[in-house]
């Protein structure tokens, strides 16, 4: 748009504004949510209890003290007949304005999953898709007053055993072994069946709100932005904006911002009955671009839509849009083939995690715990969130906190680990799921890519399912023919019509784990540590070009264990700790690992500690590994940020949202300045890493101290840290570098503490370095010591030691979850630490009564 295009929209707007009603209380379309006055029962069954909504059966029943507590000890196991029932939820209502002066229709954002619902004894919708939103004209149906409105949930096991009796042969789904017999005939989110982190707990229920919506003459249905220029100083973006209009006529359309560089044409349009769609342009000068956390604000522009029929505005929306450019470049190059995201024309190292559903009993996530994980993200130095395709998509809020914080997500479609069917009723209900979702988020500047699958294509190639399941030929032709229609044809289609400019591909990892020359290729899922055995070296040597998956178990603190389990549970293979690990290679596996790096504590308390160490230091070494090898890898993305239940799992944060040593050793991993140390055949080499896009002049400080907090040497390095990139400060023999020669003993009995500051002596980061595996040390008993203070508002924790105190631990006794700013770190010799303690109210003295201390020292 140019200058004088520009005069003319400005001009054009305030002629047509002045004489138009654009005032927002005259707004006609009006939203009313039905959530109170719910009843539920299970169908065959004469009684009705109180409703929750949104909600699902499973927490009606426990609610109403008809069941325990899902997650309690072996409780799961006893639960499983709730998804063979039918159930039926039920409301009455009045209408919420007069019924002969408006439209009216109801909204339901979520039902799970196969439906009928009446209105007033008439059937006015099926579902068969829980990540479908349904809106349903009920002008001819509702009275002013006494509206009654019934839903009726199918059991999803007996809607799809016939499905699965009619296939012939069995899908692979390997999660759970129920599960291959109906989880990948339903659009429903995968993980309810089971999971190898979480339980099978097959739900039904009003998942999302259910709204009434009032209207007047149109409304908008859709709202479409795409930016179609940017540079530093215009740009320039083009709105569709869909109508549903009651009756032909005239009506105007605009766009305006709360911004003096935002213009925007007015449109006269004549509406015919039915959809319309209209085309604005617009241009914002000396736009303000939106960066993901770490490299810049996230500036967004708050948008609004307008529509005026009869000189009355009618309807209106609100989009906060932000501006940037995001690209994935996935392509060809001399190392093999790339994989990494710019973002406004830079190369971004990709530092996150992925992400699943917060709970197996979705509507129980509130805010707060959205918020929690957002944070936690954001102080873990985090840019990038994938939305993994086992669970579902995500509520609007949550993509709206990422847009406003700047994380970055990676947005799978709900598909995992399974092949799909391909017939033509199967291929409707995704095409309707993509058209929803796709244009639910297609707005927003945190959405980065699509991807169309969860392991679905390397596991086609890799997994050995031709001969486990012992498919005919014409079964294998049938599943990839499927496989075919949906991911390489189907889903890009949708994308491409509906969201042009964003990347989609088929299915993530492009390439194997199991050949170290496919790490040249694409993104990976590098599953050998863990399921491999490999040993977390090597995560030295499997560095791809983008890790998008892999990660490493421990069992939440042992203060989250008590909340699920009694004294009689705790231990390693009891049958209640059995059920809280769904991993096929069981708990076991976390004990051969830590006999390989650490002494095994014979308490299960402390188990439970050196598990957590022993996940959070291997998992360091993928980080490490990664950064380190910028720009050769471009990306991280660990396995798990979250759980869905209180289990053993590879999460970082447990059900509870506490953080684990994991998420402790994520954060500093994921500082903008790392230092990453190899002490390995005698030799020291120390990289420096920099995310930021400046060269920063520094002194790089090295100290070799004994476990008495001795210096043994000392050294200094003067240089400068690459912009987005990364030096080799250091390549030497130890001996040489340090002008001595450490002994077996001097290895086990010391470290090194490497820290780097800038040219004023502010420090920008620090790590430790050993020279021998922590069973090995010879560390000595250590008396730590803990003061409770209040500094104005914050409640403060000092910590210092006698000695080297390696991984200090501090909890609290009791159910309270509390969040200490740093855990989990080591204690230099007469060093003392503040700690700031968040999420609690506790007093000096409550906290002082109750604080527990760990350090790997005084485990025996």
């Amino acid at each position: 748009m140019n200058k004088i295009t520009t005069i003319l929209a400005f001009l054009t707007l305030l002629l047509t504004g002045c004489s138009d009603n654009w005032k927002e209380n005259e707004l006609t379309k009006k939203s009313y949510p039905l959530a109170s006055d719910w009843t539920f029962q299970q169908v065959g069954k004469q009684t009705k209890y109180p409703a929750t909504v949104p909600g699902t059966v499973h927490t009606d029943l426990f609610d109403n003290k008809l069941i325990e507590d899902p997650f309690y000890r072996e409780n799961e196991k006893k639960l499983q007949w709730i998804e063979e029932e039918d159930w039926t939820y039920e409301t009455t209502f009045d209408a919420p304005e007069n019924i002969s002066n408006n439209n009216f229709a109801l909204q339901f954002e979520g039902l799970d999953t196969y439906a009928e619902v009446l209105l007033n004894g008439e059937k006015i919708l099926s579902s068969d898709n829980m990540f479908v939103g349904y809106e349903t004209d009920i002008s001819s149906l509702i009275k002013q007053k006494g509206n009654t409105l019934k839903v009726y949930f199918h059991s999803p096991i007996k809607v799809t055993k016939p499905l699965r009796d009619q296939a012939g042969f069995e899908y692979p789904a390997d999660n759970d072994a129920r599960a291959e017999k109906f989880s990948i005939y339903s659009r429903k989110a995968p993980y309810s069946f089971g999971w190898d982190w979480g339980p099978r707990f097959v739900t039904s229920g009003i998942w999302r709100p259910i709204n009434i919506i009032t209207w007047n003459k149109a409304k908008i249905e859709d709202i479409h932005i795409q930016q179609t220029s940017l540079n530093d100083d215009l740009a320039e973006l083009n709105t569709t904006v869909t109508i549903q209009s009651a009756k032909a006529g005239k009506a105007k359309v605009r766009l305006i911002a709360d911004n003096e560089h935002f213009t925007s044409e007015v449109k006269e349009i004549e509406l015919k009955e039915g959809e319309n769609k209209v085309d604005l342009s617009s241009s914002i000068t000396q736009p303000e671009r939106w960066w993901p956390n770490g490299l810049g604000d996230q500036k967004r522009y708050n948008i609004t839509t307008q529509v005026l029929v009869d000189g009355k505005l009618v309807d209106q929306q609100l989009n906060k849009v932000g501006l940037r450019t995001v690209e994935l470049i996935n392509e060809p190059d001399s190392l093999g083939e790339s994989f990494y995201v710019k973002v406004n024309g830079q190369p971004v190292f990709m530092k996150g995690v992925n992400y699943i559903p917060q709970d197996s009993f979705l509507p129980s996530v509130t805010q707060d715990r959205y918020d929690w994980m957002i944070k936690s993200m954001l102080d873990a130095h985090m840019n990038m969130v994938r939305i993994w395709g086992g669970g579902i998509y995500e509520s609007d809020y949550f993509y709206d906190q990422c847009d406003e914080k700047g994380l970055l997500v990676w947005q799978d479609f709900m598909f995992a680990c399974t092949m799909y069917p391909g017939d033509k009723d199967f291929l409707r209900k995704v095409e309707e799921e993509a058209t929803y979702n796709i244009k639910r988020l297609r707005n927003r500047p945190s959405l980065a890519l699509w991807c169309g699958n969860n392991e679905v294509g390397v596991a086609w190639d890799n997994w050995g399912w031709q001969d486990s399941y012992g498919w005919s030929q014409e079964v294998q032709d049938k599943l990839t023919d499927d496989y075919d229609k949906l991911f390489n044809k189907l889903l890009p289609k949708v994308v491409g019509e509906l969201d042009p400019n964003r990347f989609y591909y088929p299915s993530s990892p492009i390439s194997n784990w199991g050949d170290i020359k496919d790490f040249s290729i694409g993104d990976n899922h590098f599953w050998g540590v863990w399921h491999g055995k490999y040993p977390f070296e090597s995560f030295k040597e499997y560095v791809p070009r983008f890790m998008s998956e892999y990660g490493f178990q421990s069992f939440p603190s042992f203060e989250s264990i008590k909340k699920f389990t009694i004294e009689e549970d705790w231990g390693l293979e009891t049958d209640v700790m059995n059920t809280h690990q769904k991993s096929y290679t069981g708990n076991g596996l976390i004990k051969v690992y830590m006999e390989r790096d650490f002494n095994v504590p014979t308490n299960f308390e402390d188990f439970v500690y050196v598990g957590m160490l022993l996940q959070a230091d291997g998992m360091r070494q993928g980080f490490e590994a990664h950064r380190s090898n910028m720009p050769y890898c471009m990306g991280t993305l660990y396995w798990q940020l979250d759980d869905c239940w209180p289990a053993a799992s590879w999460s970082s944060i447990d059900y509870y949202g506490e953080w684990k040593a994991l998420h402790y050793s994520v954060q500093r991993s994921f500082r903008p300045q790392l230092i990453v140390t190899d002490l390995s055949d005698n030799k020291i080499e120390v990289k420096l890493v920099n995310d930021e896009w400046k060269e920063i002049p520094v002194t790089l400080e090295v100290e070799w101290k004994n476990f008495k907090g001795d210096v043994i040497a000392q050294k200094e390095v003067k240089t400068t840290l690459e912009s987005n990139g990364v030096i080799t400060s250091i390549d030497e023999k130890v001996s040489k570098y340090f002008g001595k020669i450490p002994s077996n003993s001097l290895k086990r009995g010391s470290y090194l503490y490497l820290k780097v500051k800038d040219q004023k002596g502010q420090l920008l980061t620090d790590n430790y370095a050993f020279f021998v595996k922590p069973k090995v040390q010879k560390l000595l008993p250590a008396t730590v010591s803990t003061k409770v203070m209040k500094e104005g508002d914050q409640l403060i924790v000092e910590v210092s030691s006698d000695v080297f105190a390696e991984s200090v631990a501090l909890s609290i006794e009791g159910k309270e979850v509390i969040h200490f700013t740093d855990n989990y770190f080591h204690l230099q010799a007469g060093e003392s630490r503040k700690i700031v303690v968040e999420r609690t109210d506790f007093t000096v003295k409550q906290l002082e009564e109750k604080l527990l201390v760990k350090c790997l020292n005084n485990i025996k």
